[in-house]
Parts: C-alpha cells; sequence; structure tokens
C-alpha cells in the first residue's frame, strides 16, 4: 500500500513513455529523443551526404554485381538487396540529424503535411533539402563509376520510357509515401528505416519500373553508362510519376490516419502528421 502524499506536496508530473516524446528533427521518421535540432546547416550537409552514399550503393552495387554474373536475375537480386540494406542504414544514421529523408519527395510530404504549423518544415528549409540531394545523388553516382573504372558522368543510354513503367513508378513512390507517412502517424517512427528498407525491396520486384521512387537520385542514375541508369530523356516522365504516385499516397494517408492517431504517435505534429 502506497502512503499518500501530504497536503500541499505537488505531486510529480508523470513521465511520459519514449514513444510519445516529441522528435528534435523536422522529419517524417522519428528514430531518437528529444534533442537539439541541429543547425540549417548540418541538416542539408547530412542529406548531401545521406543521398550521395545511397546513389554510390545503387549504381555502385549494379557495376559489382555486373562483373560477378551474367545472370540478370542474380544482378538485380544483389543490386536491390544492397540498395534495400544501404537505405535503411543511412535513414537510421541520418535521422537523427536531418530526419533521413534522402528523397525530394520526402520532403515534399514532410512539409506538406507540416504546412501552418509551427513544427512543420519551412518551404525554404524543404526546397533546400531538395537541392542537396540531387547534388548529393550526381555526386555518388559519379563517385561509383569512378571505383569501377567507369568515365563519370557519361549520360546513361537504358531507354526507360512506357506508360506501363510511369504506372510502376507512381505505384512504388506512392506506397512509400504511404509507408512513411501512415507509419509515422500511427505511432511507428521508430519502424520506419526497416519499413522502408523493405518496401523497396518489394517495390523493386513487384513493379514494371523497378521502383526508383526517388527523384535525386533517378537525375543521378541519368549519368551513368551502368545498366541501373537511366536515359536523360526518360528522366522527365518517371520524375512526373513519381510526383504524382506522392500526392496519392499523402492523400491516402490522410483518409487512413487520423488527428486522433497523431496525437497517440511518437513525432512531434506537423511534417510527419497529416494535413
Amino acid at each position: 500500500m502506497t502512503t499518500p502524499a501530504p497536503s500541499g506536496t505537488p505531486l510529480p508530473k508523470p513521465t511520459p513513455p519514449t514513444d510519445s516524446l516529441p522528435t528534435a528533427t523536422t522529419c517524417p521518421i522519428a528514430v531518437t529523443g528529444p534533442t537539439a535540432a541541429p543547425p540549417p546547416g548540418r541538416r542539408l550537409a547530412a542529406e548531401l551526404v545521406g543521398t550521395a552514399l545511397l546513389a554510390v550503393v545503387v549504381v555502385g552495387s549494379g557495376h559489382q554485381a555486373d562483373i560477378l554474373t551474367s545472370d540478370a536475375g542474380l544482378r538485380f537480386l544483389a543490386n536491390v538487396g544492397a540498395s534495400a540494406a544501404a537505405l535503411t542504414v543511412l535513414i537510421t544514421l541520418f535521422g537523427p540529424v536531418s530526419g533521413g529523408h534522402l528523397n525530394p519527395l520526402i520532403t515534399a510530404g514532410a512539409w506538406w503535411t507540416g504546412r501552418g504549423t509551427p513544427a512543420g518544415l519551412p518551404l525554404r528549409e524543404a526546397v533546400g533539402y531538395a537541392a542537396a540531394q540531387t547534388v548529393g545523388a550526381v555526386a555518388g553516382t559519379g563517385l561509383a563509376d569512378a571505383m569501377f573504372g567507369h568515365p563519370a558522368f557519361r549520360l546513361s543510354a537504358v531507354p526507360r520510357g512506357s506508360g506501363a513503367l510511369w504506372l510502376g513508378e507512381a505505384v512504388a513512390t506512392g506506397t512509400l509515401l504511404l509507408v512513411v507517412t501512415g507509419a509515422t502517424a500511427a505511432g511507428r517512427g521508430r519502424l520506419v528505416p526497416a519499413l522502408v528498407g523493405l518496401w523497396v525491396v518489394g517495390a523493386c520486384w513487384a513493379t514494371s519500373s523497378g521502383g526508383f521512387a526517388n527523384p535525386a537520385v533517378t537525375v543521378g542514375r541519368a549519368l551513368t553508362d551502368g545498366w541501373t541508369g537511366i536515359a536523360p530523356g526518360s528522366v522527365p516522365g518517371f520524375v512526373l510519376a513519381q510526383c504524382a504516385g506522392a500526392a496519392a499516397g499523402l492523400g491516402l494517408a490522410a483518409l487512413l490516419f487520423d488527428g486522433r492517431e497523431r496525437a497517440r504517435s511518437g513525432v512531434r505534429q506537423g511534417p510527419s502528421g497529416n494535413p
């Protein structure tokens, strides 16, 4: 039996569970407890470096698989596995710094869902994120080519332009946005890195396009002569399909995850919530 506190003694405030604490990062991916938000320059650097490393793995693993086997299925299996594993690691690593977006459409989703709220991602910073991610993807693609003795920044000759491929990109990207926004709104932000990695595996194998689902890395892959590339003329169609899919994914997340679930989530309101 507990002894009641003396009259007039303030009772200690209950400590909320870790999963209900807000994070300091302006992101849809909650992987840490509350800390002081890193300065903008550090966040932009994290997005640039993280996206560069992602592009290194996507393009570099394609070159390595090409060296090791002539079997197209094995090459694709190796490329997908390496890319998904790297993405999971990079989101977890850079999440506490910048949110670990590594994708302009994840950033756009964070800005959209947090618009008009004090904790939302400002539009100026979202634009900076997208620019840093694109520069990082281009740099990472060049680095991967250089490591394997390929000419850096050679335009790809792999055409990927058809309605079926665009539909595949829309499905892959829309589901990615649904996974990130929905899991965060449902209080499962700490699982997002693993969920994203798993969805990437599924999307790469299940969609006709191979699941690029990232405009920055798509631009970078236009600058490699490897089989993971995409011809520059095919980039606009892919990016437009990705944007359309992202909009649909955000709409589904808003429909399926309401304010009550958002209030129980372990992330701050705004970037991780729904409109």
